[in-house]
């Protein structure tokens, strides 16, 4: 749908801003999703708390980016995928909007085969097939439901998930020193570097920068008053900040929960079902059966983030915004659920599968932030509300990170 916008200024009260949240936590599935599993699993289990470092830096990165692009929505009232073809030349649009939908795709790859690797653990459905339900389970609640109800569900969704995790770290024997070290400081155990670039694929992830711009727009109120869009601003900040660090806290739970049950015994995981085999005679039925059951959640929730980024994005290419009656919206959902059921088929290791998806967003991600710093930093595009030379500064610098990052990945891939 387009947003509809409210001309009636807001009233400036605590109630206006609990009113406001959803937009960050709807995002925020998105990086507590299946592929941040296999990614922190796997960094917990082969290197302890080493990689804790990595979650940090790249929530880090994350709150910036994401409200740089939230602040795209709230100033233009078009998500990434609009502003970018209404600003940027049609043969360079269409390829950085192609290998976003591309980017929606691996996401979602992700997302289903998490939530189907759930329902095999619970009730032993075979992978494949379990595919198909998430998929179709998801598509109709994309096509059925209107976006406030989605947004309640997927808050849910992440608070079932937040607990699990509360509940499995609270019954292993963390060492809270390493973990305390192991956020702050840097460093590169040895065949680590791949690990290290799923997890920043899975943290920092291209479809939710157009997902954020996008759906920041469910919260808007009146485009041509300053004050209220400078109010709206401040609310969407506290929003994301909120999000993302119970986003960070989460993934953080991840490591932390594999590196005191897994590293410890010199368990290293390559598979989440193997996983939940092995919580249940290090941490009882019960840690098994939480973690199977958030699982399905996590990959339930974030394929529907997932479907409505790639149906906002391929709008976008149109020029149009995200509407779930309007056929290129259902096509770009289409496109990105179907597609990426198929290339399950011909997935061998679901595991794999996983961690080279999100080793797949990280290499797309460099093109979504500096299209997304270019329109941001343009006064023709955003006004007076056009970053500032620091914020412009702190985004190429998170930019050119993540771009040595993926050259040293390819390096390490190719050696």
């Amino acid at each position: 749908m387009k947003w509809i916008h409210d001309v009636r200024k807001p009233r400036m009260m605590a109630i206006d801003f609990f009113k406001y949240i959803g937009p960050g936590l709807l995002v925020t599935v998105g990086f507590i999703d299946p592929g941040n599993w296999a990614s922190n699993i796997a960094a917990g289990s082969d290197y302890g708390y080493a990689l804790l470092w990595m979650v940090t830096l790249s929530t880090f990165m994350l709150i910036i980016l994401q409200h740089n692009a939230a602040h795209l929505g709230i100033v233009t009232g078009q998500c990434l995928s609009e502003a970018a073809t209404a600003h940027i030349r049609p043969w360079l649009k269409n390829v950085i909007l192609g290998t976003a939908v591309g980017a929606a795709v691996s996401t979602a790859l992700a997302e289903i085969l998490g939530g189907a690797i759930a329902l095999n653990m619970l009730f032993h459905i075979p992978v494949k097939i379990g595919a198909f339900i998430v998929m179709g389970t998801a598509v109709f609640l994309q096509f059925s439901n209107s976006y406030k109800k989605i947004e309640k569900l997927i808050i849910c969704f992440v608070s079932i998930i937040g607990l699990s995790f509360i509940f499995e770290v609270a019954i292993v024997p963390v060492d809270w020193e390493s973990a305390a070290i192991g956020w702050v400081m840097p460093s590169f155990p040895d065949g680590s570097l791949p690990i290290i670039m799923s997890v920043l694929g899975a943290v920092v992830m291209p479809h939710n920068l157009f997902l954020h711009s996008e759906v920041i727009q469910s919260r808007q109120w009146n485009l041509q008053d300053e004050q209220v869009m400078t109010q709206q601003l401040k609310y969407e900040f506290t929003d994301t900040l909120f999000s993302m660090l119970v986003g960070w806290a989460i993934n953080s739970a991840m490591i932390l929960m594999a590196a005191a049950t897994f590293f410890s015994q010199q368990i290293s995981v390559d598979d989440l079902s193997q996983a939940e085999q092995m919580l249940r005679p290090l941490l009882g039925n019960s840690a098994s059966l939480i973690f199977a059951v958030a699982l399905l959640f996590a990959g339930l929730a974030s394929s529907i983030t997932a479907g409505m980024a790639g149906g906002s994005i391929f709008a976008g290419i149109f020029a149009e915004p995200y509407d779930i009656e309007d056929r290129h919206t259902q096509l770009g959902v289409l496109i990105t659920m179907v597609t990426a059921f198929i290339i399950i088929l011909f997935v061998s290791s679901p595991f794999d599968g996983l961690i080279y998806s999100q080793i797949l967003l990280s290499v797309q991600l460099p093109i979504t932030i500096f299209t997304q710093i270019y329109l941001t930093s343009s006064s023709k595009v955003m006004g007076k509300f056009a970053n500032r030379p620091s914020t412009k500064y702190t985004l190429w610098i998170i930019g050119i990170i993540v771009t040595l990052l993926n050259a040293a990945l390819l390096v390490s891939l190719l050696s």
